[in-house]
């Protein structure tokens, strides 16, 4: 936290908190025209974890070490526009997003990566996985239905999908982002309330690991550049640049992927998300988590853990 400004005024939050020491290291990495700031831990064949909205890299604290256990170099990045990462105004389509994916993995050193992703970072893994095959060794994409899935279910399933998506579609009001950041950003805490599975929710863990949510999503910009992606998927409907998107991810994956899915899941229903088999000709596997929401990878750690491991390994 920064010192209080003038007039006792709550402090403004910085980068700095997300930069929490562990048995992990901190850097910043150049890729795709921007600055990510990434956590490695462990050496081996690269890991790659992309968070969902409304988290960061710390998304992935518990699984880091454990992953770097098992002989793998093990990567969690802030993505664009969230924690230290850049947060430049513009960046936030589904084109971009996947070359961040891309570029990350090749500025790491490395040819390819086995890419876990959840929600928000799921739909970038589908993504990047079908725009950059031969970067992408593997898939294992958490609460996150193929995106075509998800926008087919939205139109045609509008007292299922449909309103699970209303919070999303408030994201489009513009300034929204000043509502995400009011009240110490109570909204955040909210959200994982209510997409989190109930056993979580009332578990011993839940504040402190929301406080941190909430705390860097009052990083100046972070909140906006949270919005702009989900602004970017609705508005790409009516737009060429969005058509096209379509259209390339039409093609079926060649990418062995592995789909799991919480069966409390209320942000992306498993209804919406089972169907995305019909978007991979690799090898595919799906399971639903019993008792999970739409946060698998803090939920169930120790099952996602193992779930990621096996994918990895076979």
């Amino acid at each position: 936290m920064s010192e209080r400004s003038a007039g006792g005024r709550k402090p403004v939050v910085d980068e700095s908190c997300v930069l929490v020491e562990g048995p992990w290291t901190h850097r910043f990495v150049g890729a795709n025209g921007s600055r990510f700031h990434v956590v490695e831990v462990g050496t081996g064949p690269l890991v790659l974890f992309l968070h969902g909205f409304p988290e960061h890299w710390w998304a992935w604290h518990e699984m880091l070490p454990a992953v770097a256990d098992a002989g793998y170099r093990a990567v969690a990045v802030d993505l664009r526009g969230y924690g230290a990462s850049d947060k430049p105004p513009r960046g936030y389509d589904g084109y971009t997003l996947a070359a961040d994916v891309a570029g990350l993995i090749r500025a790491l050193g490395e040819r390819s990566a086995v890419l876990v992703g959840s929600g928000a970072g799921g739909m970038i893994g589908w993504t990047a996985a079908a725009f950059h095959p031969s970067l992408v060794r593997r898939l294992v994409v958490l609460a996150a239905p193929h995106p075509l899935r998800l926008r087919a279910g939205i139109f045609a399933d509008p007292r299922g999908q449909f309103a699970a998506a209303t919070p999303a579609l408030k994201f489009q009001i513009p300034r929204y982002e000043h509502v995400l950041t009011r009240d110490d950003a109570a909204l955040v805490g909210y959200f994982l309330r209510r997409w989190g599975g109930p056993r979580w929710v009332d578990s011993p863990g839940f504040e402190a690991y929301a406080d941190r949510c909430r705390e860097a999503m009052q990083i100046p910009q972070a909140a906006f550049c949270a919005m702009e992606g989900y602004r970017w998927a609705f508005r790409s409907v009516l737009r060429l640049h969005g058509y096209r998107f379509v259209k390339l991810m039409q093609q079926p994956l060649v990418t062995p992927t592995l789909q799991l899915h919480g069966a409390l899941d209320q942000a992306s229903l498993p209804r919406t998300a089972q169907g995305s088999s019909r978007y991979v000709s690799a090898q595919y596997e799906w399971r639903l988590l019993d008792d999970v929401g739409h946060f698998p990878h803090v939920e169930a750690t120790d099952l996602v853990l193992g779930e990621v491991l096996r994918w990895a390994k076979s």
